[in-house]
C-alpha cells in the first residue's frame, strides 16, 4: 500500500512541486483545493499529467473549523490513515500596519495560522495511535526576520514555528515528528511576474544571487517526510540562499 500524503494549497508553485515530488517518492497525494473550485483543480490535475493513482483531488477550505473537521473525519475513515500532512496553504494581504485592515489582517491569519488547528488537529490522534507520522509546515524567511508590510503574514508564519515545536514535544514519543521549511524568495509563476528591476534588487540582497526554485523547496518536504528524517522533530530547515542566517 503507498503512503499517503495530505497537502494544503497544492496547486501553488510551491505546492505544485511538492505534489510532484512526493508522487515521484511513491506516495499518493490527497490534494486539497478551496470549496468551489473543482474545474480549475481538474485543470491542474490534467496539466501536471497525474493519475487517479497518484493523486485525489479534495475539496476543503482551511479556514473554515467545522468543515474541516467533517471533512478530514470522513477522509480517515475512507482511506484508512494519513501518513504525511503537508501544511503548505497561504495567501498575503500586504500593506503598512498603520493602514491595514482587521480584514486583511484576519484573512491572512486564518488561512496561513489558523489552518493548521483546523487541517492538522483531525489528524493529528490517529497518527499518534498509529505510532508514527510526518507533519511538515511550510512557514517563511519573513517568519524568522520580519518583513516591512506584513506583520499579518511575519506574524502567522512566525506563529507555524512555535506551533510546530509545541506540537513535536506532542507527538515525539508516538513517533510523529514535526518540522518546518522555511523557503526565502522562491522562483513561483507569481514571483516571477514582478517587475525584473524588482526581481534583481531581491536576488542582489541574497549571497547566492538567485531565487530558489521550487523543486528545491519540495526536495526539502521530502527529506522531513521520509524514513530518513526520523530523528527529527521540532526544527526549522531554512531553505533561502543566505538571506537570513540566524
Amino acid at each position: 500500500m503507498k503512503k499517503l500524503a495530505l497537502i494544503t494549497g497544492s496547486k501553488g508553485g510551491i505546492g505544485s512541486a511538492i505534489s510532484s515530488k512526493l508522487v515521484a517518492d511513491g506516495f499518493r497525494v490527497i490534494a486539497t483545493y478551496y470549496t468551489g473550485n473543482y474545474e480549475c483543480a481538474l485543470e491542474w490535475f490534467t496539466e501536471k499529467g497525474f493519475t487517479e493513482e497518484e493523486v485525489r483531488l479534495f475539496e476543503l477550505d482551511v479556514t473554515n473549523a467545522p468543515e474541516c473537521a467533517e471533512r478530514l473525519s470522513q477522509l480517515l475513515e475512507d482511506e484508512g490513515t494519513i501518513d504525511v500532512v503537508v501544511n503548505n496553504a497561504g495567501i498575503t494581504k500586504d500593506v503598512q500596519f498603520k493602514k491595514m485592515s482587521l480584514e486583511a489582517w484576519r484573512d491572512v491569519i486564518d488561512t496561513n495560522l489558523n489552518s493548521l488547528f483546523n487541517v492538522t488537529q483531525p489528524l493529528f490522534a490517529s497518527m499518534c495511535e498509529k505510532g508514527g507520522g510526518r507533519i511538515v509546515n511550510i512557514s517563511s524567511v519573513n517568519g524568522l526576520k520580519g518583513q516591512f508590510g506584513q506583520t499579518n503574514y511575519s506574524a502567522a508564519k512566525a506563529g507555524m514555528i512555535g506551533f510546530s515545536k509545541a506540537l513535536a514535544a506532542e507527538g515525539a514519543r508516538s513517533g510523529v515528528t514535526v518540522n518546518v521549511v522555511a523557503p526565502g524568495y522562491t522562483g513561483t509563476p507569481m514571483v516571477e511576474q514582478m517587475k525584473p528591476e524588482v526581481l534583481d534588487s531581491i536576488k542582489a540582497q541574497i549571497p547566492m544571487k538567485r531565487l530558489a526554485t521550487p523543486e528545491e523547496i519540495a526536495e526539502s518536504v521530502s527529506f522531513l517526510a521520509s524514513d530518513a528524517a526520523a530523528y527529527i522533530t521540532g526544527e526549522t530547515l531554512s531553505v533561502n540562499g543566505g538571506l537570513y542566517m540566524h
